[in-house]
């Protein structure tokens, strides 16, 4: 499963580059249907990507661009879009033009067929897959999962404390993990905040007594949620002119497993927007059947499950 990977992983190997710029080992990834990748330097009028293969010219035709765009269910800013962005491909032949220079014939099409029957075919809700986000949305932030296939992450899914955007997680081209949620019609949906970690996990890292930096969430009537980790906030008590967005350094009053909560004092508060760190996950397992995010023993379960 090595070849399916999000967009960009592959372009800089030594296997890939070394086939790019041989015309024989080009021919012999033709015969295997080899999935490479290389950079799009042009899209022309007619929406052919013209393809840098270091020793030869490549061209995916419009209709190989994506899948869909040759039945119209994917419009054509899929291929737009690539240009100056890594593409993969496999060739389909290897032509000769008027001068006699040869040139390959591509398609991104057949690449992500492939990926589709021999990897996204197989997996199923809690499967951890390697992604890369591509862009960001109100609702949620879409990600590449294998030769530019992309699925949602919905923002209620990205971490436990809740956020206003993805932006305040995730930057376009960073590279994460996540899970499968579901898989429905085609349409794949992911999640995130079980690979951050549970209640105690989090809360195993600050204890009472300290000032830490944290994020103010939310502001209520009772007092103000601030975020210490993504998957992890605690109640402050109310404070004037405090707003939601806000960081924040807060002294940590105590910490109560048995109710899940952590209880704060907002020291001081200042506008900031830092850009996001890439996530720290807490499990390098493969696959998750269930996530018990609250602690054992607490009045309140919280829990996903997987399993189907």
């Amino acid at each position: 499963m090595s070849e399916y990977l999000p967009e960009g992983k592959l372009m800089d190997t030594r296997e890939n580059q070394a086939i790019l710029n041989s015309p024989r080992l080009l021919r012999e990834a033709m015969e295997n249907g080899t999935i490479l990748e290389a950079r799009a330097r042009l899209c022309d009028a007619s929406h052919n990507l013209c393809v840098d293969l270091g020793g030869m010219r490549g061209i995916i035709p419009r209709e190989e661009g994506a899948l869909g765009i040759r039945d119209g269910s994917v419009r054509d800013i899929a291929i737009i879009s690539r240009v100056n962005r890594p593409v993969c491909f496999t060739v389909t032949s290897i032509e000769t033009d008027d001068s006699g220079t040869p040139y390959a014939l591509l398609s991104r099409e057949k690449a992500q067929k492939k990926c589709i029957e021999s990897y996204i075919s197989t997996l199923r809700r809690g499967d951890v897959v390697r992604a890369k986000i591509t862009h960001l949305e109100n609702f949620g932030a879409f990600a590449d999962i294998g030769c530019g296939i992309a699925a949602l992450l919905p923002i209620d899914a990205i971490s436990v404390s809740r956020i206003e955007h993805p932006g305040e997680r995730f930057c376009v081209g960073m590279d994460i993990k996540a899970v499968i949620k579901s898989i429905e019609n085609g349409r794949i949906s992911l999640s995130h905040k079980e690979l951050l970690g549970t209640w105690e996990e989090n809360a195993a890292r600050f204890a009472a007594g300290e000032t830490v930096a944290g994020v103010v969430r939310s502001v209520e009537s009772y007092g103000a949620f601030v975020e210490l980790s993504p998957n992890l906030a605690g109640l402050a008590e109310s404070k004037e002119g405090v707003r939601a967005g806000q960081q924040a350094s807060v002294y940590i009053k105590s910490i109560i497993p048995e109710k899940m909560k952590i209880k704060l004092i907002i020291i001081e508060t200042f506008d900031c927007r830092y850009s996001p760190k890439p996530p720290e996950y807490f499990t390098d397992a493969a696959h998750i059947d269930r996530f018990l995010y609250s602690p054992e023993g607490c009045a309140k379960t919280v829990e996903t499950v997987f399993s189907n």
